[in-house]
């Protein structure tokens, strides 16, 4: 499916408000209501819209540690690949994954309710021998800029 102006709009919109009725959809992105509900749908099943969640503020939840942790797979087959993931992608901590070029394979977002727990898991991870060569770690300080939304309007401009 190719989408067009108003199918970026929508998700544009729907980035900001997941809960917006979709008669003050239809009126932002000036469409009559049904063929606006219409595009939702089809953006839902076509997997454009995968889910709607609600934004938390991490901050409010007390204390909590963000660590970013660069991680090096001893082997690179496939296989190790996979079994790497299989297991990070049970741990609660582990909110982001991303195979990355580089350096190192892996760039992993942990949020933990302190460097104890982060050292546990990081600790279980390499006992597990689940492929890890090495990992560093990089504490966040300071989070000035997160965005929840994705730059729709300049991806499709370009």
């Amino acid at each position: 499916m190719k989408l067009d102006k108003i199918d970026i709009r929508i998700l544009c919109e729907l980035q900001k408000n997941g809960r917006i009725s979709n008669v003050e959809l239809a009126e932002l992105i000036n469409l009559s209501p049904s063929p606006c509900l219409m595009r939702v749908k089809r953006l839902q099943t076509e997997g454009f819209i995968t889910g709607y969640s609600a934004q938390i503020d991490v901050s409010k939840l007390g204390q909590t540690l963000t660590v970013f942790a660069e991680i090096t797979l001893k082997n690179h087959r496939q296989i190790d690949f996979a079994r790497f993931l299989t297991t990070i992608e049970k741990i609660d901590s582990v909110v982001e994954c991303h195979l990355v070029s580089g350096g190192y394979d892996y760039l992993v977002k942990f949020i933990t309710a302190g460097i104890s727990e982060y050292q546990a898991v990081m600790e279980r991870l390499v006992e597990m021998d689940i492929g890890i060569d090495k990992y560093f770690s990089f504490v966040v300080l300071k989070s000035p800029i997160v965005k929840s939304h994705l730059p729709l309007e300049s991806i499709f401009n370009s």
